[in-house]
Formats: C-alpha cells, structure tokens, sequence
C-alpha cells in the first residue's frame, strides 16, 4: 500500500505541473479546453491525494509499523483519536495533510467558479496549482509519509512505535492544528484572486467581494486554531499560562494581524474605491507571511515546543518565499496605474481614517512581531551569539498597541463617513465616555494601581456600551414599528445586516478577551513542598494534601496528588493534579487541575517528587483572575463571525460617493 500512495503523490505531482501550464497557457491563449482540462486536474489531484491521504491514515491506525512514520509518531497503546491525529503530528505527514486540505480548496473554488470570473479564472488556477505543486515537491521527493523501513533491501518492522509527543495527547491538539491549517492554506485563495485581478486588469470589483468572504472564512479558522491553541497551552504546558510569544505562536499570529487589517480596510475599497494598492499589499503579505510562518515552524531555524525538529526543506522555502516575493512586488508596481484610488481622505475624524489608523496599527504590531521574532536569528548571523527577545518586550510593545486597536474598535464603527460632526461625536460617545472613566475613578478607589490594567477596564466599558447602544437603537426602531419583544427585534437588526451587527458581536468578543487579558496583572503564583496532610495556602484559598498516589497502565506510568480546597475557610472541593511518564516516547507531562470561576481560575500543577526529599510532592499553584473571559470572548468572537458569514436578508448596495480627488473608474482605464 505504501507504494500506492507514493505512486499517488507522484501523479498527483505531474498532474499539477500540467494543470499550471495548462491554465497559464489557455488563459493566455485564449483557449478554454485546455483551461477546462487545468481544472478538472485540479479535481484528480483532490482524488490521488485524497487516495494517499487515506492509506497513510490507514497504516496509523492499523499500527503498520513497517512505514518510518507510523513508528516514529504512533504506538499500540495510543487512544484512536491521537493515532487518527498523528497525521499531522510529525514533519511528513503534516505535510501532506497541508497538500490535502490545499487541494480541498482547490476543488471548491474550481468548482464554484465554473461560471463566474471566467477571464481571471485560469490565472487564479494557476496560483493555486503553484503552490500545490511546491508542496507535491516536499511530499514526493524530500520528506516522504510513505518511506518504509529496511534492513538492507528487505523491509521490516519494529514491535511497536515511540508513540505521539505526549504534550499532543489532547483534545484541543487534535482539533489545534487542522483549524489552523485551514487558515493557513485557505488565504492562498484570496492571494490567488488578487494576483490574477491585476494580471488580467480585471475591470470593477466583482473578485474583491469573493476575495473577502474567502478571507473572512480563513480568518475565523485561523482564529479557532489560535484560540484552540491558547486553551492547549494553558490546560497542558502547566505553567499556566496561555500565551507565551513563542516564535512558533508568533508565526501563527502574524497573518492574522494582516487578515484582520485587509478585512477592514477591503470595506474601503468597496464602499470609497480607496486603499487598493494597500489592499493588494494586505493580499500578498497575509499568504507570504503564512508560508513563512510554515517554514518557521519546520526549518529549525528557532527553538519552540511548538516546532518540528532541524529539517533539511528550510531552503525549499526560501526560494518559494522570494518567488512569492518578487511576484507580487512585479505585480503591484506594474499595475500601479490599475490600483490608482478613486478618492482620498477628507477629515482625520471619519470612518475612513479609523479604518486607516487600524491598518497602520495592526500592520506596525505585526512588524514588532516578527522584529522581536528574528531578531535572535538576525543577531546570530551578524554577531555569532543569539540573543533572545523575551515576553517583556512584546509585551512592552503591544500593550499600547492592543489598547489603541481596543479604542478604534468602539470608535471606529459610529464615526460618519467623509467627516464626522461634533454634535454626532457627543450624542455618539458622551454617555461611553463617562461610564469608561467612571469605573476608573472605582477602581482605583478600590485599591488598584496598575495603569494599563486601569486604562484596559474603562476602555473595554466604553467599547461594549458603544456596542450595545447600537443594537439598542436598531432594536428599538423595530419594536416600534413591529411590536416584537427585545430578543426578536434584535435578531431581526442582525439579520438585515449580518455584516454590520456581526462584525459589533466580534468587536464584543474582543472586549470580553480584554477583560480577562487585563487580569493578568492580578495573577497569584506559589510553589511548595508538601507532605500527605500538609497545608499551604495562597490568595483566598487554604489548600490541603490529603493523598498522593501513583500507579500506570499501558501507555503511561502517573503520579497524582488529592488536594482539599477551602475558599475563605469554607471547603469548595477537590482538585487532583497528575504527573505522567509515557512509556513508549519516555516523556513526561502534567496533567493540571483547574478550578475555573468567572472571576478567577485556581490552577494546580503536580510537578513530581522533591529531588530532596522523595516523600515530598513539589505542587505548583496559581490565581488567575478573570481568565475565564478570554474563553468566554472567545465563543463570542466565533459566534459573531458565523454571524457575517449569513447572507443578510435586505441586500444593501453602496454607490460609491463622489468625492473630493475622484479619478477615472476602472472602464474608463480599460478604455
């Protein structure tokens, strides 16, 4: 079966170099069989991979032990669901999971795009099929799934395989990295329109509105798998935390700080035919910088629990980087006169500049970044030494940056178009205004100092009453006129414009996670030592060992500790941290024990025996306050993105508005 699927990648690999001529040369010819013929390759590349796909998960699951792989990244012993997950837990077969769910994407837009955008199409295939193609490279011919095992020439097989990394054995990593993946893979598609608008001239702005359903998609995958991700941090790595400015972590956040840039600021060029050539930059920086973030995670060059081990494919990735590089950079200068915009800024107080305060905001986070992300491999290669750039300075830095995005986020959206008036800015944000600065003026009369914690509590208080004072207004238009209870009428706003009430409900997410990033700055930690019936305490809880016990199955040896806990003097339960040793990997990890409260989580971690002395237990304990609200954000964001991604039941169109700076429209130029 191996052979098959090697056999499968392999014609996979051809066919796709065929469908890239094929659709290059038919587009450019004019000659739509061959343009068909690209396509519907495009669809026996989905099958062979497909074909592949399934016996490598085959030979996971049955425990076939005679495929490098399968030994390398399963065992006997492993749960169905983490033998299942294996597939994308190693190096190999992660990336022909990457080239089956590209030419997934692939499928759907060749399939429901056969008649539309038929003059961009054969270029938008061929993108597609490019990078299709790079990854068939990595999949045939360097980093086989299928490589066998041998002793001389005849194959064999070990007794059993070293298992999956144990800190993957869960359930949040078996969902973490498809999503992710998803997001990753799936921004070649607005890459791909967006490259073959400006090779063909494409005239009005038909691809920008598929361009941008397909990003919003994509965004909202890469979204769950961040958050996916965040949850598995802190519920698995037993430091408690959920966020750590990993560089791998790093990779992930990178295309998303200019996804979410593009989201916005495509509105501008739908709405004001403005900011098309940053739009375009926005494009092509999201897909470079998913790609890049891929060669981070697999080329070895930085150290994370994140990444695969030294890999020789770092170079591969070069050399597809600076193509994807010196592709777009061609393709935006020479169309310069195509992107020229049909209107320019008016007032500093509009809806046009906090759309471009946003861009300029999340485009400069996201070079932070990536700064604070290379800087020890820059530093490396100018000086011989590596010197790493810590939590402190991402933090130092974008800190003020997430409370202005916070800020923009309620302002933003209730600014007027053009200009926007005084009497409009107080009926709009007086009342915000005075709620944000009030709960300062409490909380500090309460007792709390820190600064960024004080201006992130009244910020999100001024954005969620600007939020809700929306849906409000609308919801009480249609109760005047409908008689519908509050709930029904406020479905009913959201339903006629998704989009709109939508995008409010994400921004309300992103307030609920402020909330819990804000109580960071509470956060309790104590590590003690304890024996059976010792008690220890830390914040309002008395926490007392009533058993440590031990025992194994076959997969893994543990250790646990029984934990009383009273709060304020009251017993509230018990929490059983654990240690465990996996047997086939020889690794150990921690299970931690949470008690999670919507204002604070109590967080335990049984980090094993003292090296002093062995009857006692070394026990890890934290408070985090308000933690719970990220989670909670979390859903809401996803929720609200689902919610933009429904037709809206009253269709709006948005003339575009003449404007001070109006220049020729796109069929004026073609002319």
């Amino acid at each position: 079966m191996e052979n098959l699927g090697s056999l499968a990648v392999l014609l996979a690999f051809c066919l796709g170099v065929y469908a890239f001529l094929g659709s290059l040369i038919g587009g450019w010819k004019n000659k739509p069989y061959l343009v068909a013929s690209a396509e519907r390759s495009v669809l026996a590349i989905w099958f062979l991979l497909t074909v592949a796909s399934a016996i490598l998960v085959t030979a996971l699951l049955t425990s076939d032990f005679r495929l490098a792989y399968v030994a390398a990244h399963s065992n006997r012993a492993m749960p169905t669901l983490y033998k299942f997950a294996a597939w994308w837990g190693g190096q190999e077969g992660s990336l022909l999971f990457w080239s089956w769910l590209l030419a997934c994407y692939n499928a759907v837009v060749v399939l429901t795009n056969r008649r539309k955008h038929r003059r961009i199409m054969p270029y938008v295939t061929a993108i597609l099929v490019a990078t299709q193609v790079f990854f068939l490279i990595l999949n045939a011919f360097v980093a086989s799934p299928f490589r066998v095992l041998a002793v001389g020439r005849e194959v064999t097989a070990v007794p059993d395989g070293r298992g999956l990394n144990p800190l993957l054995q869960y359930w949040a990593m078996a969902l973490h990295p498809p999503t992710l993946y998803l997001g990753f893979v799936g921004f070649v598609v607005p890459y791909a329109f967006a490259m073959a608008s400006l090779i063909t001239r494409e005239p009005g702005d038909a691809w920008i509105h598929t361009t941008r359903r397909w990003t919003l998609v994509t965004w909202l995958f890469q979204s769950c798998g961040i958050l996916l991700g965040a949850g598995w941090a802190y519920a698995v790595l037993g430091w408690g935390g959920y966020w750590a400015w990993d560089p791998v972590e790093n990779a992930s956040l990178l295309p998303w700080l200019t996804a979410t840039a593009f989201l916005h600021s495509v509105m501008m060029q739908e709405k004001k035919g403005m900011m098309k050539v940053w739009n375009m930059v926005l494009v092509a920086a999201t897909f470079w910088l998913c790609i890049f973030g891929t060669f981070l995670t697999r080329s070895g060059v930085v150290s994370s629990v994140h990444a695969f081990a030294q890999s020789p494919i770092g170079m591969y990735f070069v050399v597809f980087l600076a193509i994807i590089f010196a592709v777009s950079v061609y393709l935006i200068l020479d169309r310069l006169d195509y992107l020229k915009s049909e209107a320019r800024l008016e007032s500093v107080i509009s809806r046009e500049s906090s759309f471009l305060f946003n861009n300029l905001i999340l485009v400069a986070s996201c070079f932070a970044v990536l700064w604070g992300t290379l800087f020890p491999v820059i530093s490396e290669a100018f000086t011989g030494e590596k010197i790493s750039v810590g939590p402190p300075f991402f933090n130092r830095v974008n800190i003020p940056i997430g409370l202005f995005l916070l800020f923009l986020t309620g302002v933003g959206p209730l600014f007027a178009w053009r200009r926007t008036s005084l009497e409009s800015l107080k009926r709009n944000f007086l009342w915000p205004s005075v709620a944000g600065l009030s709960l300062i003026a409490v909380l500090v009369a309460l007792g709390v100092r820190h600064f960024y914690a004080l201006v992130c509590f009244g910020l999100c208080l001024f954005v969620a009453w600007t939020i809700v004072a929306e849906f409000y207004k609308g919801s009480r238009a249609i109760r005047a006129r409908t008689g519908q209870n509050w709930l029904a009428a406020a479905v009913e706003l959201t339903h006629r414009n998704t989009r709109r009430y939508g995008g409010y409900i994400v921004h309300m997410g992103i307030v609920l996670m402020f909330i819990g990033f804000a109580g960071a700055a509470f956060n309790k930690h104590a590590t003690v030592e304890v024996r059976m019936g010792d008690t220890f305490r830390i914040g309002r809880y008395d926490l007392r060992v009533l058993d440590l016990r031990e025992g194994d199955n076959e997969n893994y040896s543990w250790q646990h500790a029984v934990i009383e806990v009273r709060q304020d003097g009251r017993p509230v339960g018990t929490l059983e941290p654990e240690r465990r040793f996996y047997k086939a990997s020889e690794q150990p990890t921690s299970e931690v024990a949470i008690r999670r409260r919507l204002n604070e989580d109590l967080y335990l971690n049984y980090a094993g025996l003292s090296n002093e002395d062995p009857s006692k237990a070394v026990i890890q304990a934290y408070v985090f306050p308000l933690v719970s609200w990220i989670w909670i954000g979390s859903a809401t964001l996803i929720f609200g993105c689902l919610i933009c991604l429904i037709p809206s039941k009253t269709r709006r169109e948005y003339p575009r508005t003449q404007v001070v700076g109006v220049v020729e429209r796109y069929a004026a130029v073609e002319k």
